[in-house]
């Protein structure tokens, strides 16, 4: 780094990592002040260049790709352990980006299927009630890490009230092959009570592109009422999702 780093500076990121989940601190490594969680297995090293632009290097390939659309990319020098890095002008901007890379660490394969397995691993599964009671704990697991995904926010509406909003897998749990299907963030959509309902019954699916699309079966006052008349879209679809929409698009849409 070119310039000195003030001791303000410094405070300001550790106030950044501390208060988006980073609880744990790490050896220095140069400039970089390091972190990690309690909550998430993430890592991620911080810095300024002076007293900004703010850099942020993390240790997760899927949340680097997750975080590609954000500030601007920087690769040289990394932190041990880093395997990427995005950097941004504001302080604002810092948070924002701290925050989402704890909440993709949390939410993106496989994660949530640990969070599962470690869950039910004393579980007994014999019965029809044992293996209801097991589905609870992955349904839940899979709502959280839809929560964090989205970050508590319907994927077409922006709806902001995470009491209202429902899981709604793309690929039903029950026609799921394995665990990893059924708690894949990707084959999952945060969305709006009714927007559920008209997903999770095929009026409506998901085009490659984001955009919603209505059945014929649903009659045009009833789209403009649901408020799906108009085009929509669901904000941000990653390939992940691609790999399933095509399901629900075959097999539960209403052509």
């Amino acid at each position: 780094m070119s310039r000195p780093t003030s001791p303000v500076t410094l405070t300001l990121l550790e106030k950044a990592a501390t208060d988006n989940g980073f609880d744990l601190v790490l050896p220095r490594e140069g400039d970089w002040l390091g972190f990690a969680s309690s909550q998430a297995p993430l890592r991620i090293w911080l810095t300024a260049i002076g007293d900004g632009p703010f850099l942020a290097a993390v240790s997760q390939h899927n949340v680097v790709r997750g975080l590609s659309d954000h500030g601007t990319a920087f690769t040289n020098p990394l932190p041990k352990g880093a395997c990427g890095a995005r950097g941004v002008v504001e302080f604002a901007a810092l948070h924002w980006l701290v925050r989402r890379a704890f909440q993709l660490s949390k939410s993106l394969p496989d994660e949530p299927l640990r969070e599962f397995e470690r869950r039910t691993a004393m579980l007994p599964r014999t019965t029809e009630a044992e293996r209801l009671v097991v589905q609870r704990v992955g349904q839940d697991v899979f709502r959280n890490g839809l929560l964090d995904y989205w970050e508590g926010r319907c994927a077409v509406t922006g709806l902001a009230v995470p009491e209202l909003l429902r899981a709604s897998h793309i690929k039903p749990w029950a026609d799921c092959e394995t665990d990893s299907e059924r708690l894949d963030v990707f084959n999952g959509l945060l969305l709006a009570p009714h927007l559920d309902a008209a997903f999770d019954r095929g009026f409506i699916t998901v085009a490659d592109d984001g955009g919603i699309v209505v059945s014929a079966a649903l009659q045009e006052t009833d789209s403009e009422i649901l408020g799906v008349g108009s085009r929509r879209f669901v904000r941000v679809l990653a390939d992940g999702h691609k790999h399933y929409l095509p399901w629900h698009r075959e097999r539960v849409f209403r052509r």
